[in-house]
């Protein structure tokens, strides 16, 4: 799903086509999803990995991987939300973490029922989220400030509340919530997130505050002056942001069978990455919901594909650092050959 940008504006582009008539490659270009070239992508890191490794294209391999980065797609999200916007967040994994420590305080140590724990994670999360909302729109403090502050008051928390250790003790029907295999084959986990990447899919494509953030993201002030509440979508994005990563803590908990403080270090670059591997600018006003899962998904596959071809994680880091480098390149390369032509 591509959305407009300021690298396509009616009059740049109006003026370009009236004086410089497109190419057929430029009108095939111009139909396909912004997606294609990370798709395009994925399908090829596929063939690779299957002919380098035989059990990578096994059905239980693939469901694995799935289920793998379930909890980085329900946060990514949120994540495309606010870097479509403009900002960024760096919070979301010691929120993801504070969310945890939540559950496992009020349920192991509270005795609280595990559902309405749950809750309270999500709570927790929506209030990071709406904190961080305030300081950027009220505050006026740079989204990178802002949310790097709330990383450390939440990591912290989390630390705190848990005393620095994890906490086991769950039932089984919340384990499932992120273990259960449907059918015998479907992670439940990988089903929410699907859902959720439905939701926001529709949200973004046809709910007109969707369409608008791609417009504030591209130029705050004409948004303003053409009467978005740019104030109030700010401050909302950055709240279901928050309350996305709460979600990712409940799910996190649930499949470690465990509260971990530490839970969710460094999903927060996983998050951008995946963003902004799906063609998204960090620049605001240009990206999608189906790019984000594609770049998702480009990094759950390397992360497996390099495990079974036994490449340590150290190595596994300065790949998946080149192919965000690339990335980020490659859509530079992309915008300036769009303004070029408009």
């Amino acid at each position: 799903m591509s959305q407009p940008t300021t690298a396509t504006s009616p009059s740049g582009g109006a003026a370009g086509a009236a004086s410089r008539p497109a190419t057929p490659q430029a009108k095939l270009r111009r139909k396909l999803p912004s997606s294609t070239g990370p798709f395009a992508a994925l399908v090829v890191l596929f063939a690779f990995l299957a002919l380098m490794s035989p059990s990578f294209m096994t059905w239980s391999n693939i469901f694995n991987i799935g289920q793998q980065v379930a909890i980085l797609a329900v946060i990514a999200i949120g994540g495309t939300a606010v870097i479509i916007l403009g900002g960024i967040d760096l919070s979301v994994g010691a929120v993801l973490g504070l969310a945890g420590a939540v559950v496992g305080y009020l349920h192991v140590v509270e005795g609280v029922n595990i559902w309405v724990a749950a809750l309270a994670a999500l709570a927790t999360g929506l209030v990071a989220g709406v904190l961080n909302g305030l300081m950027v729109v009220y505050g006026r403090l740079p989204a990178f400030i802002a949310t790097l502050a709330m990383m450390s008051v939440a990591r912290g928390l989390a630390l705190v509340v848990l005393d620095g250790k994890p906490l086991s003790g769950y039932p089984d029907e919340f384990r499932n919530l992120a273990t259960y295999y449907i059918g015998g084959w479907l992670p439940s986990s990988l089903l929410i997130a699907v859902i959720l990447f439905l939701v926001a899919a529709a949200y973004f494509r046809w709910k007109p505050s969707g369409r608008g953030l791609f417009a504030l993201g591209a130029n705050y002030e004409v948004a303003r002056l053409s009467g978005l509440p740019v104030k109030r979508m700010t401050l909302g994005v950055y709240a279901v942001a928050g309350l996305l990563a709460g979600l990712g803590g409940v799910l996190m908990t649930a499949r470690l069978s465990s509260a971990q403080p530490t839970a969710g270090t460094g999903i927060e670059l996983d998050v951008i990455a995946a963003v902004v591997i799906g063609g998204a600018s960090l620049a605001g006003g240009y990206g999608s919901i189906a790019g984000t899962a594609i770049g998702v998904l480009i990094i759950g596959v390397l992360r497996n594909g390099l495990n079974l071809m036994n490449v340590s994680s150290f190595w596994q880091q300065v790949v998946i650092g080149l192919v965000i480098a690339g990335a980020v390149l490659i859509e530079n390369l992309r915008q300036r050959r769009e303004a070029a032509r408009s």
